[in-house]
């Protein structure tokens, strides 16, 4: 797997924002079988922050207007924030908290807001723009600052880089759940932040609740949500959606506006215990300790937790992930520990409306894909992740909170 690969896609098909609310949200598809309307009952996500990593995001667009917080981005990473250059940060950040207004996208947590991060790309022209831009780890270091409790990350690079790895620990320490994509190259090896210690690892499926062939695999997938033939910006001016896109960077969005949902209705809880409420609840046909190479856990079901109100998440301050980091006879550690042999992914991954019934009877499900099989569209920013900063010094870390990579 290459250390660059380019993010941009192309698509077919174009239609432009507010036509009619149907042109977009009928493509959508997942709205209606994760039961979004009766889980807005309950929550919209109100009161909870998502940090988006991206391109940066577009607040001017109809399905954005009121949903981004620009001035609580840190001085020093603020530059071109709300400048998205290619589109990506944007529709990222209508997935999660858009409001569907005059026939935009229609997020799935319209009650959280969205704090807006511009890192610099493959995608990004060079010149002086993308020199002024923020680093990764720059923005990480930024966003542990902050009082979002959310870290949307849908993009990667092959190239692991130690710097990214503390700022992820230390942006840990502070409470915040991170999740990012694994990859859409189609095979056994899942790109960084996504493999890092404390990341909820993401990947893709279909309307038929088939893993996406292009969704990358291997020992860090946590979770998968819907990421085939979903609307995006296709267009530098916003001015149109294109068809059909696809990738693990859309499953990614949507399942931190679950965990948006979630957290907005148990704001006592810890991101430990959201964590848990997601793995836990996520349909699957397999033993939740034994999660597969390429569904995980399972698909993520924010609605199971939001309609009982008695929901117990568990200890909050036990690791959901840390079993997996515990070498035989030792205690619990939050170190990374060597691999070891993972479960094959035999099993089948639960659709997003699956329902209890549903998992008795079998309904709804496909068995994960074996494909190796890379897609066309690679609409996961892959990039370079730069290691120009100084070494960065952890300190207060409280290792009841963290979320430990596990190591299967």
């Amino acid at each position: 797997m290459g250390a660059v690969v380019s993010a941009l896609v192309t698509a077919s098909v174009a239609f432009a924002p507010g036509a009619t609310a149907a042109d977009v949200q009928s493509e959508q598809w997942y709205l209606e079988p994760m039961q979004t309307e009766q889980m807005w009952k309950t929550s919209t996500g109100k009161g909870i922050k998502v940090a988006v990593i991206d391109s940066g995001v577009n607040p001017r667009t109809d399905s954005l207007k009121g949903q981004v917080l620009a001035d609580e981005v840190p001085e020093n990473v603020a530059y071109g924030a709300t400048d998205d250059y290619d589109g990506h940060g944007t529709t990222m950040a209508e997935l999660i908290a858009g409001t569907g207004a005059n026939g935009g996208i229609q997020g799935l947590a319209p009650g959280a807001k969205i704090v807006p991060y511009r890192v610099s790309f493959e995608t990004q022209p060079d010149g002086e723009d993308k020199q002024k831009t923020a680093t990764t780890l720059e923005a990480l270091r930024a966003v542990a600052k902050t009082d979002a409790q959310i870290v949307s990350m849908s993009f990667g690079s092959s190239i692991a880089n130690p710097e990214i790895e503390a700022a992820i620990k230390h942006v840990a320490s502070k409470g915040k759940l991170l999740i990012a994509a694994v990859g859409n190259d189609g095979e056994e090896f899942i790109g960084y932040p996504a493999a890092y210690p404390y990341v909820l690892g993401v990947s893709s499926i279909d309307e038929s609740s088939r893993v996406s062939d292009f969704s990358s695999y291997g020992h860090y997938v946590d979770l998968v949500a819907p990421g085939e033939n979903i609307p995006s910006y296709c267009r530098p001016d916003f001015s149109t959606y294109c068809h059909d896109n696809q990738g693990t960077s859309q499953a990614t969005a949507i399942t931190a506006a679950s965990a948006a949902l979630i957290w907005s209705a148990h704001p006592d809880w810890t991101a430990n215990q959201v964590t848990r409420a997601l793995i836990d609840t996520a349909g699957r046909k397999w033993p939740k300790d034994k999660p597969t190479q390429k569904s995980g856990y399972g698909t993520i079901r924010p609605r199971v937790v939001l309609a009982d109100p008695n929901y117990d998440a568990g200890d909050p301050y036990s690791d959901p992930l840390g079993k997996w980091n515990k070498k035989e006879g030792e205690e619990l550690v939050t170190e990374i520990n060597p691999a070891s042999p993972s479960p094959s992914a035999t099993g089948t991954s639960q659709g997003a409306g699956s329902t209890s019934a549903d998992k008795a009877a079998g309904a709804g499900s496909k068995t994960e894909t074996v494909s190796a099989e890379s897609s066309n569209d690679s609409n996961t920013l892959w990039i370079a992740l730069g290691a120009a900063a100084a070494v960065i010094v952890i300190g207060g870390v409280t290792f009841g909170v963290l979320r430990a990579r596990r190591a299967r």
